[in-house]
C-alpha cells in the first residue's frame, strides 16, 4: 500500500495539490515568531517528496474544538475524550489526494508514538462510514482508526478551510500548533516539532 501511495505522489500529487487547496497563497509574517520548539509562524514546510504545508502557531494555547464526531463503532465522541496525553488530530477526506498520501505516514507515526500520543484521523466525507470503511478495509492500516465527521464540525471548528489540516494538542488539551496542508510525518521536521510536547507529557 505504501509503495502505491509513493507512486501516486510522484505521478499525480503536484497537479492535485492546488485542487485540494493545499497551496493557499497565504502571506507569511515578515517577522516570524520563534518559540521553544523551533516552530515559526507561517513557516512553509516542504518535503523532498513534494508535500507542502504551512505551520500555524497563532492559536497556541487555545482549547480543543468542542464538536461531536463518530468513533469507529458509531458512538459520539469529542476531542476532550482524549485529554490526558498529546493528541494529533488530522482532518481528511477520501477525495483529497494529499490527504491520502499522508495516511500511511500517519499510520507509522501512530505506531511509533503509541505510548506517548494518540493520532486521530477524522474523515470529513459527508457519506461517513459508508465511504470511509471501504477505504480503511483496503488500506489495512495497523494503528489508524476510522473516525468520521459527516457534519464537518472539526473542519469548521479549525477554521482553516483546507484539507488536510493537522492540529497537535498537548496533554492538557491546549493547541500547540497546526499544519495547514500536507506534511512528511516521517521526516525530521515533524519529529522536531512534536518532541518537546511529547517529552513534557512524561
Amino acid at each position: 500500500m505504501r509503495l502505491v501511495m509513493r507512486l501516486f505522489l510522484f505521478l499525480y500529487l503536484p497537479a492535485m495539490l492546488v485542487g485540494c487547496g493545499v497551496q493557499s497563497g497565504d502571506k507569511q509574517s515578515d517577522e516570524a515568531e520563534q518559540v521553544n520548539d523551533g516552530a515559526q509562524e507561517g513557516e512553509t514546510i516542504e518535503s523532498d517528496s513534494g508535500l507542502v504545508g504551512r505551520l500555524d502557531i497563532s492559536q497556541r494555547g487555545s482549547a480543543m474544538v468542542d464538536t461531536p464526531f463518530k468513533d469507529p463503532e458509531g458512538k459520539t465522541v469529542s476531542l476532550s475524550d482524549f485529554v490526558g496525553k498529546p493528541v494529533l488530530v488530522n482532518i481528511w477526506a477520501t477525495w483529497c489526494a494529499p490527504c491520502i498520501v499522508e495516511m500511511p505516514m500517519l499510520d507509522e507515526l501512530a505506531a511509533r508514538e503509541k505510548g506517548r500520543m494518540k493520532v486521530l484521523v477524522v474523515s470529513q466525507d459527508i457519506q461517513g462510514a459508508e465511504k470511509v470503511d471501504p477505504f480503511f478495509a483496503k488500506a489495512d492500516f495497523n494503528e489508524l482508526e476510522a473516525y468520521t465527521d459527516q457534519e464537518n464540525g472539526l473542519s469548521f471548528g479549525f477554521g482553516s478551510g483546507l484539507m488536510p489540516t493537522t492540529v497537535l494538542y498537548d496533554a492538557q488539551g491546549k493547541e500547540v500548533w497546526r499544519v495547514i496542508g500536507a506534511m512528511d510525518w516521517d521526516g525530521a521536521r515533524a519529529a522536531m516539532l512534536m518532541e518537546e510536547t511529547l517529552e513534557e507529557s512524561f
